[in-house]
């Protein structure tokens, strides 16, 4: 789907457990993909804690969101970023990160492409609107 419409960004800033903040965030994504919109997402502060692999949520009795995470490139949803300094104060390294899909001709994963501050806050500042998580 071409993105024609408005550009749109959803931040996820919260930690993945003791909230529903990012099953809501992935939900809202899933719901703009389906509309001609520019959307990106960017995961900062406790946010990035959502990217780590094997996280189970079945203990915790909330719905899980890997899988949903794992496919966000199926919905078209590419522009998909995470903040430098929010992995280095959680000690994650940046290819520690999940993938968000498969490359569909080589089967390679695709991760968020992390970006430093500065570049996040030009993003910000071209949208015309944000969706905070």
């Amino acid at each position: 789907m071409a993105a024609t419409g408005k550009k749109v960004m959803v931040t996820v800033r919260k930690a993945p457990h003791g909230s529903i903040y990012v099953q809501e965030s992935i939900e809202v994504m899933f719901i703009f993909a389906t509309y001609d919109m520019d959307l990106s997402v960017v995961f900062i502060d406790d946010g990035v804690l959502a990217l780590q692999p094997g996280q189970d949520t079945k203990g915790l009795g909330i719905k899980g969101f890997m899988a949903s995470l794992g496919a966000l490139v199926d919905w078209e949803v590419t522009k998909v970023y995470v903040d430098r300094q929010s992995l280095k104060e959680r000690n994650i390294a940046e290819d520690a990160v999940i993938a968000i899909g498969k490359d569909e001709e080589t089967d390679a994963p695709i991760r968020p492409q992390v970006l430093d501050g500065a570049e996040i806050a030009a993003m910000m500042a071209a949208q015309h609107s944000i969706v905070s998580f």
